[in-house]
């Protein structure tokens, strides 16, 4: 990548092609990732049903593992579609970012690719066709294992995101101009990767079960297909209580790493502009005021962020002036990076060995090497470096806080919503009254879409506090785009929305349909709707269970 750098003249790749690059990208995720959560908590509900068809051998879990399943399958085969245009963007798009962290990037997304995604895939196959083909036991460890490699798919693309937002177990090499992996173990270990896999999972598992939960709520306010529904809402909502929870504590958990390795994400998010005496306060909502580099004013817990952020009550969290303050230090250290790389490379290419002075000095340096890379954006000479351009990259080191402050919020707020319905669900689950409680019903109902609003806001927060880099610390952004014709860049976006916008209309055309036909649409001749009609009694449902 830094080789790239050196050979390619500045203006080549323009502001407005970065951000639309960055646009395209961001539009197929967050599409994208309106699949996968619900992908994720579908295929461990359905193994909590098969299970119980395992062991009763009762029809009505078989009937409900395959309407439940159904629903399933339309939303993975159009997950698995938005997926495969994301693979393809990485060399076209951001081509040379592949080529500079390739090594260490690819490794994950690799082993994702060959291992999980064709465990799910195939599993996924044997799920639809093999009711009748293979015994209870082997169709239930069929979807096991289709619920463990949707799980391993999410791990290794977390794997490889987590790299991004921590860059560890990696180092430049001078020779060949990139970064190389040093520990696979410290890569796959990593608390943020670690810590992001739990929660996201958790967040799909949500999802999955309010998916459910909601859907059989709105078979109970209609008095359709009651025993089916009712089971399907005691499991959805023992399930999503236990999700929202891990959601919440591993989320925090999330933020505590995200304040070890990237303090810029944690002090907008908070819209902390200075440094305050620990424990510090956690602004509840704030007035932001980004011109004047403040909030005018705050509604705020005292001690609190202190105490989440750094588990502690005599640690400081930086606030956003200090930080660009120790930003402005690494660029400027950087800068002796990049200058000395620049030399080296020029000495390789005329055959001159490079002497160790000049190695010790980019060596000395290089842990800022990429915060000195901020200024390509403005120069290619680092010996022609303005005040004003300083300045400019220490800002550009800061994303807008106000985005991330709103952003981060609203996911709380629905993380607090969901675990206040989950709650009075699970309860009233228990006591065996819920289908007599219409107004839990129709929250449940209205709950549906608090999962993916929450969820995305929680990938912007993830992904826009990230900038201005591509790899934390390591590579801006502005430099891993392609240097592509931007109108093509255009017509692709356009493109993106719309047949992911068709692609939407299909998921809830399908969804609607099947939702509406209900389990009549398996044609057992046991559900409310069918012509032939034979009512599946349990001794339970006079009960009201």
């Amino acid at each position: 990548m830094t080789a790239f750098i050196i050979f390619r003249g500045l203006g080549m790749i323009t502001e407005h092609l970065v951000d639309i690059s960055r646009l395209q990208f961001a539009t197929t995720a967050l599409f994208h990732f309106l699949f996968v959560p619900l992908t994720l908590g579908m295929t461990w509900l359905l193994v909590i049903m098969e299970a119980v068809y395992l062991i009763t051998g009762k029809q009505i879990w078989k009937d409900m593992t395959r309407f439940w399943g159904k629903l399933f399958g339309i939303n993975f085969v159009l997950g698995v579609t938005t997926g495969i245009t994301m693979e393809f963007q990485f060399g076209t798009n951001w081509a040379y970012y592949s080529h500079y962290v390739g090594d260490v990037f690819g490794a994950p997304l690799a082993i994702e690719g060959l291992m999980a995604f064709f465990l799910e895939s195939t599993m996924v196959g044997l799920f639809f066709f093999g009711w009748d083909k293979l015994s209870r036991l082997q169709h239930f460890t069929t979807t096991l294992l289709m619920a463990l490699g949707t799980s391993l798919s999410a791990l290794w693309i977390l794997v490889a995101n987590g790299w991004m937002q921590n860059p560890v177990g990696a180092e430049f090499n001078y020779d060949t101009m990139r970064m190389e992996m040093v520990s696979f173990a410290e890569i796959f270990l990593n608390p943020d990767a670690q810590n992001k896999f739990v929660h996201t999972v958790s967040a799909g598992y949500v999802t999955g079960a309010s998916f459910v939960l909601g859907i059989s709520a709105w078979y109970l306010l209609k008095g359709r297909d009651v025993a089916l529904a009712k089971r399907s809402f005691h499991v959805a909502a023992a399930f999503g209580f236990a999700a929202i929870c891990s959601a919440i504590v591993l989320g925090d958990e999330s933020g505590y790493s995200i304040g070890q390795a990237q303090q810029t994400k944690l002090a907008t998010m908070e819209a902390m502009w200075e440094t305050e005496p620990a424990p510090a306060g956690f602004n509840l909502i704030a007035d932001i005021n980004e011109a004047e580099q403040k909030n005018n004013w705050s509604l705020h817990i005292p001690y609190a962020m202190g105490v989440i952020g750094t588990r502690s009550i005599d640690t400081e969290i930086l606030g956003i002036q200090d930080i660009k303050k120790l930003n402005a230090d690494r660029i400027i250290n950087g800068v002796t990076a990049v200058s000395a790389l620049d030399l080296m490379r020029q000495n390789k290419l005329n055959g001159i060995k490079n002497p160790q002075a000049l190695i010790d000095i980019f060596e000395e340096h290089k842990k800022d090497l990429g915060f000195g890379l901020l200024l390509k954006k403005y120069t290619d000479d680092m010996a022609k470096i303005t005040p004003q351009m300083l300045s400019k990259a220490v800002d550009d080191s800061i994303p807008r806080v106000a985005p991330m402050f709103w952003s981060f919020r609203l996911m709380v707020g629905m993380g607090v919503l969901m675990l206040i319905l989950y709650g009075l669900c699970l309860f009233f689950s228990l006591k065996g009254s819920f289908i007599h409680k219409p107004w839990l019903l129709k929250f449940a109902m209205i709950m549906i879409p608090a999962p993916w609003i929450a969820i995305e806001a929680g990938w912007f927060v993830a992904e826009y506090g990230r900038q201005p880099w591509t790899v934390y610390g390591i590579l801006p952004t502005h430099l891993s785009v392609s240097n592509i014709d931007a109108g093509h860049v255009i017509l692709s976006l356009a493109g993106f929305v719309l047949f992911y916008t068709i692609l939407g209309i299909v998921e809830v055309f399908l969804m609607v349909k099947y939702v509406r036909l209900g389990p009549a649409s398996l044609g057992t001749g046991r559900y409310d709707g069918e012509k032939t009609q034979v009512h599946l009694i349990c001794p339970s449902d006079k009960q009201g269970v």
